[in-house]
């Protein structure tokens, strides 16, 4: 494969489905690795520069992240779906509308963002009952990613817009070299001029925006496969609906997922400092140990699209099991390197051996989850890629709202005892691994009983009323 093929547009609907699954997988994977990083890279400088206390401020501000963040990832989520089906069934014109589409939204988005994320910040972090200590870290750190989330936004849409087209290794590149300028400048803004906490915001909002103007300029210059101009940009009302309507249940999940993470996010506070500096660590390393189990999710949504506004329905079933072999492949080796040298993992977040010999405690009860998950990605992402996001929506609000704050909250009160007199933080971990069990449990059910097969089939209806 040449470079110019390399860093271009791909059709999943032809070939192995093990090597087309490979192909956009392992650069998607390399690329969600690096999107971990810029997170990573905040948790260890200020980790190190600053301090635990840093490090937990930094911690406590992602459930608000996400919380705020979930509408935006619901619309990527609907915008990838449309590209790939679009790009499947070789529609120029509804694919040229979609991506201008997804453009208009973003820029809409961004906006209400900005104006409502650095109002809400304070409030909500006091009725989390953040601790007073770090408080204001947090509320500054959020602030300013809000005021310049442009950069995030932009990046995700039009690198997913990318990936929908199969071109997994463009948006790579343009992640890798953001990466490395994100750490350079986190570095530089909390060691060299001491900024502290908001010194690694500002140099993750300057990095973001940079890789979104890579990726702009990527798509300005992919004119032979579809058109960018005023006409595309202006929104349409039912292509708008229809990125929307596939895209809401993920941004549902993606709310539910949040606000149980905020809820949990209290309890977590309510056990102490210590606690939540762990929990932080732990999260940022499952940040990686999870990239696999996305990567290949999102794999399967784009192969499953594409083969489904191909007409090839018959390719799916293949690739769920040369996919699902790989998935589970990656996932087992994950889980091996988490037993055996997680301590080295967590060293390098913080030199505190209590803390690391904590962390390493929790993580031996969520590794086994790590397989779990990789079954419940690949099946979701192969209902979605079908035009059924409803049913991976149910899924999640079941293990997290009904089961995932019940439980942990359950695990609290039945283990209080004079060091944790709120209760042990095994709770945490525990109620998180009985939900990714049970998550791929009922994936596994979804997928055998077959309704995202008739959505595939009216998504099928949709396309071809498009080309007549």
């Amino acid at each position: 494969m040449g470079l110019k093929q390399l860093f271009s547009a791909k059709d999943m609907t032809l070939g192995a489905p093990w090597k087309r699954i490979s192909e956009f997988a392992v650069p998607m994977l390399l690329g969600n690795m690096a999107q971990q990083l810029y997170n990573t890279a905040d948790s260890v400088v200020v980790g190190h520069y600053i301090g635990d206390n840093a490090l937990a401020a930094v911690g406590s501000a992602s459930p608000i992240l996400n919380l705020l963040l979930a509408l935006f990832v619901g619309l990527s989520t609907g915008a990838g779906i449309a590209v790939s089906q679009n790009f499947g069934a070789k529609d120029r014109e509804q694919l040229s509308v979609s991506i201008g589409n997804c453009i208009t939204l973003t820029a809409i988005t961004t906006l209400v963002i900005m104006l409502i994320g650095p109002l809400v910040t304070r409030p909500l972090l006091e009725l989390l009952d953040t601790p007073a200590s770090i408080i204001d870290w947090c509320t500054n750190y959020l602030r300013i990613f809000f005021i310049g989330c442009g950069g995030f936004f932009f990046y995700n849409m039009l690198s997913g817009i990318l990936r929908g087209m199969g071109d997994s290794f463009s948006a790579l590149g343009y992640l890798l070299l953001a990466t490395v300028l994100n750490i350079g400048l986190d570095v530089l803004f909390v060691a060299k001029f001491n900024m502290g906490v908001p010194g690694v915001s500002l140099a993750t909002v300057i990095a973001q925006f940079i890789s979104a103007l890579f990726c702009l300029n990527k798509l300005m210059h992919m004119r032979d496969v579809f058109d960018l101009n005023l006409s595309t940009l202006k929104l349409r009302a039912a292509c708008a609906k229809r990125i929307i309507t596939i895209g809401l249940p993920s941004a549902i999940t993606q709310g539910v997922m949040s606000v149980a993470m905020l809820v949990v996010q209290s309890l977590t506070n309510s056990l102490g400092e210590t606690v939540i500096a762990c929990s932080v660590i732990i999260m940022r390393v499952d940040g990686f140990a999870m990239m696999p189990n996305m990567s290949f999710g999102q794999a399967m949504s784009v192969y499953t699209g594409q083969n489904v506004g191909a007409g090839k329905t018959e390719r799916i079933k293949e690739g769920l099991k040369q996919g699902g072999a790989m998935a589970v492949g990656f996932a087992t080796f994950i889980t091996i390197i988490l037993l055996f040298f997680g301590h080295h993992l967590f060293a390098i977040f913080t030199e505190t051996e209590a803390l690391i010999d904590l962390a390493v405690r929790m993580m031996r009860i969520l590794a086994f989850g790590y397989i779990c998950m990789a079954v419940t990605q690949v099946l979701g992402g192969i209902m979605r890629g079908a035009g059924d996001t409803m049913t991976p929506m149910w899924i999640s609000m079941i293990t997290t709202i009904l089961m995932r704050i019940p439980i942990a909250y359950g695990l609290a009160y039945l283990t209080r005892c004079p060091e944790y007199p709120n209760g042990m933080p095994h709770a945490l971990y525990c109620s998180l691994l009985i939900c990714w069990v049970t998550g791929a449990v009922l994936s596994s059910i979804a997928y055998s009983r077959g309704n995202w097969k008739k959505k595939m089939a009216d998504s099928i209806a949709h396309l071809n009323a498009d080309n007549e």
